[in-house]
């Protein structure tokens, strides 16, 4: 092992020789900066206990004379490192309490905030001048430091969760030339960001993570307070107000501090005892207990059971239930508050003490796991070395000893865990189990608990008792598989089709036979069990996606989320609580946790929907939003991942120059269970311009690499399955298009070569993830080729042309058309009544520019029998046929059916559809 020359003191020898062999970042730090070392240990700073000012102090000294950006990236990283290496020797030593690593870590994020802030602000005022106030004063970059950084509770490798503001609009004084403040300060914080989180030469300062923000990663990166304020006013969700109890401001003079304090403190305490909060604090605690349960992190010290987050969620329940009228429980740092829950009643004074204790513990062994190697993992290590390492930092002599304290502490969180919130209502018993598995198989049994075809159900409980998944079981599992299979069969006896829900729940038994937490979860939770029959009793695609994904059985758990049905905005909310402590450059863990989302989300959509809660507008709408906040994410990932090395494209504006734009049933808000989606993208950028970062790229690579990325997190398929596939054909020029086209070149393209089946497309499309200004003028390009001047017997013959080639090559040749119906490709179908309405928007849209406003087709009949030109007969008549076959199709799609139905079963409205083509189409075709 590497050794520190020139220690003459046997004591401090030893000091040394504990963190070199506790930690491998040390010894690095020790080889590559030995002068820096040596100079550090000569200083006396080792042995010393810093005061809060001392830091920035420090910082300030070092900055001197910083002459450039690139400079002062590199004194902020050496910085970094002579003072990382202090706290973590002070904290494997044991001359710091734990509580001080982690206010020195604070502190040493807070210097190095605060001076990079005023140094940037320095130089972007000296090229656009200062921004001003309207009354003229001058404006300062405030920044909310949330979660552990606003507690002054930062790990030895934390990424710091930050917001940014400043007070008031106005403009730039001054400079070369004038910006809006909010330009201004936008600039500083993409700057501020890179100056910390870039990885260089010599590493970075601090990993920064920006998506607490309002909006997140699809909200300006800046707020001024009027918009901060009216944001959390109006839209602030009940986890970010969990997210602001720890928020506290670092950077600002003392009076625009206290003004921002003054706008956030509403929202985050209520003036009374806020029980209403409860049930989104169950929500929350659910979330956790199956976010734990879904990805395995049972030796996390932090994520997993009776880890830390759990100690802290605790503390926060009571902060946000009380803290309105307990200002002690207003406070950041966690051991106060847990002080306070004792105070005020909340906790047994002996539930307090014991969840310190393991607090300070489990901080103690995150730091040991961190220190190692620098890097963010809360794991415990699984190799010899790091074991060995972990236990040198904490002062253990063997791994079991370390391991019986640590469940011990693990357990009394947990219980208290457990015991928190606890929702009151219980479930009723379910009733006795009958005598019908393991021994008795017997068809009469079966019969007398409702079963119709006794033979054929006990002949498929033998065949799973003799299958190889069940033959060769662990005890464990066998004795868990025997008591859930009375409670199963009997649920499954009180339903109306029981053999078909047996039938179809029986390869899920056989998937989680051997994975059987599974099993415990219902049997604990025998509501959970009748809904699950229930809901694969009525749709074998639901069955196939449990037994496919059966941790998606957690969301059985709560009927409330079940069949709630939450609104675009609540599902961009939702997604972004799932996502925010992902790591973004992560993109595994990204791709999972979008991958999970969706099939939760489509399991509670088919829920609703079987279950007659959601009518099909609904659930075409709730599928759509699920896409396009997907997209949003995916989109948001690939940006990060791509910027992060190659800078941003150099472009006018602050968007990102990106757009996602939906075509067919994306676009039309149709999208169905299993639709894929028919995707275009632009860019808007510089002509011949490149990132700004240090491995710069051209603009259209980089755009072309930003739409591979999220084809790749869109269309790969991993454990948990695929996201949708993606179709990217109606592109210019199609599969010999380029993948991602300038918005110049789509415009004219649309102009100058678009077929007519193109424009049919145009109908339908609409931007669905990307920049704000690029979607707007993409409603005003899509609104000037729709609305350009076409012949109306040339488009009607075109039209009519395509729709036959169309069902030349999609209509199902083996259909009999006097028996069967296809609902899409059928005469009269789905397809004509969108053929219609797309011609009718072409035609028409020169003389009614309304036409365009729309991309759905039930809209688009309204707005045509709004300006009159389809009457309120035809339109009635045509509207209620396509949400009939539409709902058909939904309802086959669910039960894995065909598209096709007898044929006389929609008679009235396929002559109806059939009566407006002939007069519409074939007429105008004349």
């Amino acid at each position: 092992m590497f050794k520190l020359p020139g220690i003459t003191d046997s004591v401090l020898a030893r000091q040394w020789q504990q963190v070199l062999a506790a930690s491998k970042f040390a010894q690095r730090l020790c080889q590559q900066q030995t002068a820096m070392v040596v100079a550090l240990q000569d200083s006396g700073d080792l042995q010393k206990r810093y005061e809060e000012q001392d830091l920035e102090a420090k910082l300030t000294t070092l900055l001197a004379g910083c002459d450039s950006r690139d400079d002062l990236g590199i004194r902020l990283r050496q910085f970094r490192q002579r003072e990382i290496l202090r706290i973590l020797w002070r904290d494997f030593t044991r001359a710091a309490a734990t509580m001080e690593t982690t206010r020195d870590m604070s502190l040493l994020a807070e210097a190095c905030l605060a001076q990079a802030s005023e140094w940037l602000h320095r130089e972007l005022a000296t090229e656009y001048g200062e921004p001003l106030d309207e009354s003229g004063q001058v404006q300062q970059l405030l920044i909310l430091a949330m979660g552990k950084l606003g507690a002054r509770e930062l790990n030895l490798s934390s990424d710091i969760d930050l917001i940014f503001t400043y007070p008031e609009q106005g403009k730039t004084s001054g400079g070369r030339r004038s910006l809006s403040n909010q330009e201004f300060f936008i600039k500083l914080g993409q700057r501020l960001i890179t100056a910390l989180d870039q990885i260089t030469a010599y590493g970075f300062v601090f990993r920064v993570d920006m998506r607490l923000r309002p909006y997140g990663d699809s909200g300006a990166l800046v707020m001024n307070f009027s918009a901060l304020e009216e944001y959390y006013q109006d839209q602030g969700r009940e986890w970010e107000r969990y997210a602001m109890i720890k928020a506290r401001i670092i950077t600002g003079p003392a009076e625009h501090r206290r003004e921002l304090e003054a706008c956030l403190r509403p929202f985050v305490y209520r003036r009374y005892i806020d029980f209403g909060v409860i049930d989104a604090l169950r929500d929350m605690k659910s979330m956790i207990s199956a976010e734990m349960r879904r990805r395995g992190l049972q030796q996390d010290v932090k994520l997993g059971p009776g880890g830390i987050r759990e100690v802290e969620f605790i503390a926060q329940c009571f902060q946000l239930i009380r803290g309105g009228r307990n200002a002690a429980l207003q406070q950041r740092e966690l051991l106060p508050v847990l002080d306070a829950c004792a105070d005020d009643g909340c906790l047994p004074a002996a539930a307090v003490l014991e969840l310190q204790q393991a607090y300070l513990f489990l901080r103690d062994v995150e730091h040991g796991v961190q220190g190692y190697d620098d890097r963010q993992i809360q794991e415990l290590p699984s190799t010899d070395e790091a074991r060995e390492a972990l236990l040198i930092a904490l002062g253990f002599g063997d791994w079991a000893s370390f391991m019986t304290q640590l469940d011990s502490h693990r357990q009394r969180v947990s219980f208290h865990f457990a015991n928190l919130i606890a929702d009151p209502g219980s479930v009723e018993e379910a009733p006795a189990s009958v005598p019908v598995w393991p021994d008795h198989l017997q068809a009469d049994a079966l019969r007398e608990i409702g079963f119709h075809d006794g033979d054929a159900t006990a002949n498929l409980l033998q065949e799973l008792r003799d299958s190889s998944r069940l033959r060769y079981l662990q005890a464990e599992g066998r004795e868990r598989l025997d008591r859930f299979m009375p409670d199963l069969l009997q649920a499954c006896g009180q339903h109306e089709f029981a053999d078909l829900a047996l039938q179809r729940l029986l390869p899920l038994v056989q998937s989680v036979a051997r994975r059987s937490a599974y099993l415990v979860l219902l049997l604990e939770n025998p509501a959970a069990l009748q809904v699950l029959v229930s809901l694969c009793a009525a749709s074998p695609w639901i069955a196939e996606l449990l037994t496919r994904q059966p941790v998606l059985l957690d969301e059985l758990l709560d009927e409330r989320t079940l069949y709630g049905q939450p609104g675009r905005d609540e599902l961009r909310d939702a997604l972004q609580m799932q996502v925010a402590r992902l790591p973004q450059d992560d993109l595994e863990a990204q791709m999972e946790a979008l991958r999970y989302f969706k099939a939760s989300q489509m399991l509670h959509i088919a829920a609703g929907e079987v279950s007659g809660r959601l009518p099909l507008m609904q659930v075409s709408d709730r599928l759509t939003f699920l896409a396009e906040a997907i997209l949003e994410q995916a989109v948001a990932v690939a940006w990060h991942d791509l910027t992060s090395r190659h800078g941003r494209p150099r472009q006018e504006g602050d968007g990102s120059g990106f757009l996602v734009l939906g075509y067919g049933k994306l676009g039309g808000l149709e999208l169905g269970h299993g639709s894929d989606l028919d995707l275009v993208f632009v860019y808007d950028a510089i002509a011949g311009g490149s990132t700004d970062g240090p491995r710069p790229l051209d603009n259209a690579v980089f755009y072309t690499r930003l739409g591979q990325r999220v084809i790749q997190m869109l269309d790969t398929r991993t454990a948990m399955g695929q996201l949708y596939e993606v179709d990217m054909r109606l592109r210019p020029d199609g599969n010999s298009g380029m993948l991602v086209t300038s918005f110049k070149g789509y415009g004219d393209y649309l102009r100058e070569s678009a077929w007519t089946w193109e424009q049919q497309a145009l109908v339908r499309a609409r931007a669905v993830a990307g920049d704000a200004d690029l979607a707007q003028r993409f409603v005003s390009l899509r609104a000037e080729i729709l609305c350009r001047p076409r012949p109306q017997a040339t488009l009607a013959s075109e039209v009519v042309s395509m729709r036959e080639k169309m069902r030349e090559h999609l209509l199902p040749t083996s259909l009999e058309p006097s028996d069967l119906f296809h609902l899409k490709q059928g005469l009269g179908g789905i397809v004509d009544i969108e053929f219609m309405v797309q011609y009718a928007v072409l035609a028409w849209s020169r003389q009614s520019p309304e036409l365009t406003a729309w991309t759905d087709n039930v809209r688009i009949l309204e707005n045509l029998q709004h300006v009159g030109l389809f009457t309120p007969e035809e339109s009635t008549a045509l509207t209620r046929a396509y949400i009939a076959l539409r709902s058909a199709a939904h309802q086959l799609a669910l039960q894995q059916s065909p598209g096709e139905v007898e044929a006389g079963q929609f008679k009235t409205e396929i002559a109806a559809v059939t009566r407006k083509w002939n007069q519409l189409l074939v007429g105008a075709e004349l």
